[in-house]
């Protein structure tokens, strides 16, 4: 018995590295949530072809990531609009994964 103790007490430690990589995935999932908002209000700001195919894919995949955030706000300029929503939306990402990893961190001691 006192020789299975002392080979666990021996063992390393995987918490807080699963931690870390659960923290880690969070991270990178908000960002590069962000990141296809903010292309997305680029390529609409910067006048893109809306019949170009990575416009298309861009604007389709921003816009179940924009969430409650995709008529907020309605003014009449289209390239305002966007802009001001789905800039809202990308910062709630960031500020939402931000928070979510520290309380991950947090919770593993």
């Amino acid at each position: 018995m006192a020789q299975h103790a002392e080979s666990e007490s021996k063992r390393p430690d995987l918490r807080p590295r699963l931690v870390g990589a659960i923290a880690s995935v969070v991270r990178w999932i908000g960002l590069i949530f962000a990141l296809v908002l903010v292309v997305h209000v680029v390529l609409t700001v910067g006048s893109a072809n809306p019949n170009n195919g990575i416009t298309n894919f861009f604007a389709d995949v921003a816009d179940p990531l924009a969430i409650g955030f995709k008529d907020l706000f309605t003014p009449s300029d289209p390239k305002l609009f966007v802009l001001v929503n789905y800039g809202l939306a990308a910062l709630f990402w960031l500020i939402v994964s931000g928070v979510l990893v520290k309380i991950i961190r947090r919770f593993a001691g």
